[in-house]
């Protein structure tokens, strides 16, 4: 129970920070001459900071297993992520960007997983 706690907090952190960033790269776009083909790079790059930020936060208290941990706070952030996507546009697939964007959840879930684990 205790573990499925972290998870969620993990991954709560995460779809949190990722909406501050993107609302703060919303207002940069909207406000200077930044080119719009940075979006999907920079969608990637919040993506990735952000759950490594939440999937390290997740971790501090459980001092274990933090490759599964990190894993699972990255697949349930990318889940979570797609479920919104999905309902929000009916439309909605899986493409090449999707397909990137789940190997960087999962990876970075992992990192921070890792960094948690051993954060003292």
């Amino acid at each position: 129970m205790e573990n499925t706690k972290n998870i969620l907090k993990g991954a709560g952190i995460a779809l949190i920070s990722t909406v501050i960033l993107l609302l703060i790269f919303s207002i940069i776009l909207t406000y200077t001459n930044v080119n719009e083909n940075t979006i999907a790079p920079v969608i990637i790059i919040v993506t990735a900071i952000s759950i490594l930020v939440g999937s390290s936060i997740g971790n501090i208290k459980i001092k274990k297993n933090g490759i599964i941990n990190g894993g699972l706070i990255g697949g349930t952030y990318i889940l979570t992520l797609y479920i919104i996507s999905s309902i929000l546009n009916w439309k909605f697939g899986l493409n090449m960007q999707s397909l990137i964007m789940i190997v960087v959840g999962i990876v970075f879930g992992i990192l921070g997983g890792i960094i948690g684990v051993n954060k003292k």
